[in-house]
C-alpha cells in the first residue's frame, strides 16, 4: 500500500494538468470526497505549480503522505536538494493557528524521529494559510541541533521565498529520492510489546526499532542517577522528555525491570496514571 495518494518528480508535476493530478488523488482517496477537499486540492496544486518551477529538476513531491503513528496525512512532502520540506496547507485561512502550527511541527518531528531516511536530513516544516496577510518567513534551527526547523509561517505568495532561503542555509549532499521513498518507517514498539519483551529478559537495544542508542543511553543515565542516589543518601527527580513514541515508557519500563528484585535497596516500581493501560499490561504479563 503506497504512504501517499500522488508522487511524482517535480518536473513530471509541473507539467501534468491540473485535471490529471486532480485524479489521481481522487482515485487513490479513500474517503468520500468532500467539494471543500477537491478545492483544497486544487489550490494547493495551483501554488505548487509556481513555488516549484525553480526546482524543475531537483526533487520530488507527495501528496497527502502518510504518518502512521499520528493516523494523518501531511498535504504535501516535497524533497528539494537536501531538504525535506512537510507543508500543510490552510486554504482560505487568514490565520496562523497554534493547533496549524503544532500539527505541521508534529508531522515534521515524526517524520524526523521514525522515518529512517530523514534521521540525517533536514526537516522543514511550513504552514501555508493562503489568505493571512504576508509574514516575514525566517528559518530557524531549533537548539537542540535536530536538523528541524521551527515551522514557518507562510502565504501563498511568500511560500517561494520561504523555501528558497531554507535551502540557502542548508549545504548538505542532495536526498537520494528513491532510498527516501522506499525507507522504513520504525516507530517504538507498543508499551504492550516492550513490557512483554522486557519481562521476558530482552533489552532495549533488542526490542527498540528506532533510536536505540539515544533509549539505551538514557537507561544507562537514569541507572547511574539511582545508584548516585543511593551513595549520596539524597532523593532524585527525573524527568524524561521527547516527542510522543520516541520511547519514554520504554526507558521507565526498562528501569523497572533492571531493578525488579523486591529484596534490593534499588527495587522500583512502575506506576501510571492510565487505569486501562495498567489492566491490560497485567493480563499481557500474566
Amino acid at each position: 500500500m503506497n504512504r501517499f495518494f500522488y508522487a511524482d518528480a517535480i518536473s513530471a508535476f509541473l507539467d501534468k494538468d491540473v485535471d490529471a493530478i486532480l485524479g489521481a488523488l481522487a482515485i487513490a482517496n479513500t474517503y468520500p470526497l468532500e467539494t471543500t477537499q477537491r478545492d483544497a486540492w486544487i489550490e494547493q496544486i495551483r501554488i505548487l505549480k509556481t513555488v516549484l518551477e525553480p526546482y524543475r529538476d531537483q526533487g520530488k513531491l507527495f501528496f497527502e503522505y502518510s504518518i502512521p503513528r499520528l493516523g494523518r496525512r501531511v498535504d504535501v512532502v516535497a524533497l528539494i536538494g537536501p531538504v525535506v520540506f512537510a507543508i500543510e496547507f490552510k486554504v482560505g485561512d487568514a490565520e496562523f493557528t497554534s493547533s496549524g502550527l503544532d500539527q505541521v511541527w508534529d508531522y515534521a518531528l515524526d517524520l524526523k524521529n521514525f522515518h529512517e531516511p530523514s534521521h540525517n536530513c533536514t526537516v522543514a516544516p511550513i504552514l501555508v494559510a493562503t489568505g493571512a496577510k504576508s509574514h516575514a518567513a525566517t528559518a530557524v534551527l531549533m537548539t537542540s541541533s535536530d536538523r528541524v526547523l521551527t515551522p514557518i509561517r507562510c502565504n501563498a505568495n511568500n511560500l517561494a521565498s520561504a523555501m528558497a532561503s531554507v535551502l540557502l542555509t542548508v549545504t548538505d549532499e542532495p536526498i537520494a529520492l528513491q532510498e527516501w521513498e522506499e525507507g522504513r518507517y520504525c516507530p517504538t514498539p507498543t508499551i504492550i510489546e516492550a513490557a512483554m519483551a522486557l519481562w521476558g529478559g530482552h533489552s532495549v537495544e533488542e526490542i527498540s526499532n528506532s533510536g536505540a542508542a539515544n533509549l539505551s543511553l538514557t537507561s544507562d543515565a537514569v541507572s547511574q542517577i539511582i545508584a548516585d542516589a543511593k551513595q549520596q543518601m539524597k532523593k532524585v527527580i527525573c524527568f524524561v522528555t521527547g516527542v510522543p513514541g520516541a520511547g519514554k515508557t520504554l526507558v521507565g519500563l526498562d528501569i523497572a525491570t533492571t531493578h525488579v528484585d523486591k529484596e534490593s535497596a534499588l527495587h522500583s516500581v512502575y506506576l501510571s496514571g492510565n487505569g486501562p493501560l495498567v489492566s491490560i499490561l497485567r493480563e499481557a504479563l500474566a
